[in-house]
């Protein structure tokens, strides 16, 4: 079934979607429109290589009240985002539907240049092979092993008992925890189960790596820590988005920022890609090959 759409309200570029598969035409050199846009938003171009891409994405709920209103931007592969708001901004919302949590209710999301929106149910499980997702209330196994917490993941992939071992010890040293391997979840400390949390989410090598408000209930100085192994974490090649409402926090890094304001992007220093970046391709979207003709 084909079904076709704008990306902008002056209907400078038309989608066309059939199953999980998005192509589109476009002539080598771009053409403007009466208002002097391009016929081409440079965003759509650029998506094939970004890790996350939003189009005009809703999100409403049984009270029809729109907890993501029109929300697009996309996010450079290896790039370190903070997701900022009041509580209710819509941050978790949209965390979920990044890991197909959640449908929208209109509009594309692509991760990794896989179509989230139309995904099929048995294609989800490879999605989140390459998502790594630290939740804000931990959700450990709190009577069971850090080593365990860790090692059900990759049991769940079928990986052997030995690379069990070196992955778990890797990725505890990495977060400075080697030495509570065998340490039962619920005696660790607030600061150490979310390390704990953070192992787990990295422990299957993802490429993308989700955090919702993880350091909401940690103290100023563990928070800090916190986010100074996330930065490792990125400069590593992981892709990493963090939201949090600690503004604070935010500030004393120099990484890009998108606000949500009541469900809506109020800020976004990327918002506005210049159209010298255009450039004229025929794309199969998701395999990245040509259609036949």
């Amino acid at each position: 079934m084909l079904q076709e759409c704008w990306l902008d309200k002056e209907n400078a570029v038309r989608l066309v979607f059939f199953r999980k598969f998005i192509w589109f035409t476009y002539e080598s050199t771009p053409s403007y429109n009466h208002n002097g846009i391009p016929k081409l938003n440079a965003i759509v171009e650029r998506g094939i290589y970004a890790m996350i891409s939003l189009y005009h994405v809703y999100k409403s709920y049984d009270n029809r009240i729109n907890a993501l209103s029109d929300i697009s931007f996309e996010i450079e592969k290896g790039e370190f985002v903070f997701l900022t708001g009041l509580t209710g901004a819509g941050k978790t919302t949209l965390l979920r539907l990044l890991f197909r949590e959640e449908l929208p209710t209109a509009g594309q999301i692509l991760v990794n240049g896989k179509n989230v929106a139309v995904m099929k149910e048995k294609e989800i499980p490879f999605l989140r092979r390459e998502i790594g997702v630290v939740f804000q209330d931990f959700k450990l196994l709190w009577n069971r092993s850090v080593f365990d917490n860790l090692a059900f993941v990759l049991k769940i992939f079928g990986v052997s008992r030995e690379e069990i071992k070196e992955r778990v010890w890797k990725i505890l040293k990495l977060v400075k925890l080697q030495h509570k391997i065998n340490s039962t979840a619920i005696n660790l400390s607030g600061g150490e189960q979310q390390r704990v949390a953070i192992a787990r989410a990295l422990i299957n090598q993802p490429r993308l790596l989700l955090a919702d408000e993880p350091t909401g209930n940690l103290d100023p100085e563990i928070s800090q820590d916190i986010v100074i192994l996330f930065e490792s974490i990125n400069d590593a090649g992981t892709t990493v988005v963090f939201a949090t409402h600690d503004i604070d926090l935010v500030k004393r890094l120099s990484k890009r920022m998108i606000r949500l304001d009541k469900g809506k992007v109020e800020y976004d220093p990327k918002s506005e890609i210049p159209p010298d970046q255009i450039k004229g391709k025929k794309v199969f979207w998701n395999n990245i090959h040509e259609p036949e003709e």
